[in-house]
């Protein structure tokens, strides 16, 4: 597989509207400006696209496993809708101090993708709004890429200010995902 043509994207805070406790139903999850037409935008391009999100609310038991891919299902039915489509989630249903390998910033769902796919995730751009995407991304290989919204600006002030500064100093940065696509655009990686 061309993994160049893989794009992994976080889901709240990069698709749809964050929550400060967790997004519990169908009828609390609400996309993003744009964010859909984004994700269409790169299939109608020949990208696949993966969402990976830590979802501790199961584990707090604020969110149950049918609840989540309800939430799921709607999230695809408006973006099949648009002629997009995602081709994979994974998410961890683990809490904070569950010492699982797979809750972000750990890279175990980037390498649970890399297994599944039978592909290299190096320098696969990984879309994300938290340090813990970036970090993420970054322990699998995958080329972090930090968007303004959910926590996005405060992430980006952190990584101004904070010891990750250099890390992340040279991180690309969107105001939003479809900001993103665009800069894909721009660089000739994205017909028009």
């Amino acid at each position: 597989m061309d993994s160049t043509r893989i794009v992994v994207v976080g889901r709240d805070g990069v698709i749809n509207r964050d929550s400060e406790d967790c997004i519990r139903s169908p009828a609390e999850w609400e996309p993003l400006p744009g964010s859909l037409e984004a994700i269409a935008r790169l299939c109608h391009a020949d990208y696949r696209v993966v969402v990976m999100t830590n979802q501790p609310g199961i584990a707090g038991g604020r969110l149950t496993l049918n609840a989540l891919n309800r939430i799921h299902q709607k999230m695809l039915g408006q973006l099949h809708a648009l002629g997009g489509e995602i081709d994979a989630i994974f998410f961890c249903p683990h809490g904070p101090g569950d010492g699982c390998q797979c809750r972000k910033p750990l890279p175990g769902l980037f390498l649970d993708l890399q297994q599944r796919l039978k592909c290299n995730l190096n320098g696969v751009d990984a879309v994300g709004d938290s340090l813990q995407d970036l970090q993420a991304a970054r322990a699998a290989q995958a080329n972090p890429v930090l968007v303004r919204t959910g926590k996005g600006l405060g992430t980006e002030a952190a990584l101004a200010s904070g010891a990750d500064a250099d890390e992340f100093g040279g991180v690309a940065i969107h105001d939003d995902l479809a900001g993103y696509v665009e800069s894909l655009r721009e660089r000739g990686l994205l017909a028009s």
